[in-house]
């Protein structure tokens, strides 16, 4: 059992590093529409996980509330959106393509702030790990260890069009390919300690599962709405970022439904 936690937790980081190993052998840059369609995959990924591995099994899990299991959802959901919108005000960061940094007047680099942005879209993702595996290892929030697999490998798959997102715009601006790999790699290692402080508290989470399950969920759309979707969308109109949303949707979409 402790195995299969281990390397549920670690999936999504090995996603981030394997994406920013493309900084290693590949151009200095990105190719625009190439870039807004790896967006534009990770943006569906998301919602689908927000939708299917989030939202729905908080619902689920206030059944006994009746017709108001939605209350939980709903609140949880709130507060995701809020803390993001929160972090997304305190600390500084620049997003891709942007040459004016978000946040707090700040004297970091643009390199760390490039990070600290991807850093940010990082922590909702270990934080929504975390709690579907605290609730597996409880085995009475009905979260089977598939389905939290599946969330893992969903998030993975997302995570390695952005560890090449960071990385490679980072040679761009003049960083080492092995710097560039590592500020991309280190970029998700925020997802594995989130999910095991939240597995280390299992015992405390399990009672508010459902609000922090959907308080993931919240926290992933507002990373998807404020972030993603305009970097898949800017520059010349092009489809391939919509396109590649419903591919990704579609695939973790199918990863719940099959694996869960």
């Amino acid at each position: 059992m402790q195995t299969k936690v281990i390397c549920g937790i670690l999936i999504p980081f090995a996603g981030t590093a394997l994406g920013s190993a493309c900084v290693l052998f590949m151009k200095n840059k990105l190719n625009p529409l190439v870039q807004r369609a790896l967006t534009g995959f990770a943006a569906g990924v998301m919602v689908a996980a927000s939708v299917w591995s989030l939202l729905i099994p908080a619902m689920e899990e206030a059944e006994s509330m009746g017709q108001w299991a939605f209350v939980p959802a709903a609140a949880g959901f709130w507060l995701g959106i809020l803390f993001l919108l929160f972090l997304d005000k305190t600390i500084p960061h620049l997003h891709m393509n942007s040459s004016k940094a978000e946040g707090p007047a700040s004297s970091l680099g643009k390199t760390t702030m490039l990070v600290l942005a991807v850093t940010l879209h990082n922590l909702p993702e270990g934080m929504a790990v975390g709690v579907v595996y605290a609730g597996w290892l409880t085995k009475d929030a009905g979260i089977t260890a598939m389905g939290a697999l599946a969330l893992s490998l969903g998030i993975a798959i997302q995570n390695f069009p952005e560890g090449a997102i960071i990385s490679m715009p980072l040679r761009a601006e003049g960083v080492s390919r092995r710097k560039a790999f590592w500020y991309g790699a280190l970029s998700g290692a925020v997802e594995p300690v989130g999910a095991a402080l939240t597995i280390l508290a299992a015992y405390y989470v399990v009672p508010f599962l459902p609000y922090l399950l959907s308080f993931a969920a919240g926290a992933m759309i507002y990373v998807v709405v404020e972030e993603l979707i305009p970097e898949m969308s800017e520059g010349n109109h092009s489809n391939v970022g919509t396109v590649l949303f419903a591919a990704g949707f579609t695939v973790m979409m199918v990863l719940d439904v099959a694996l869960g």
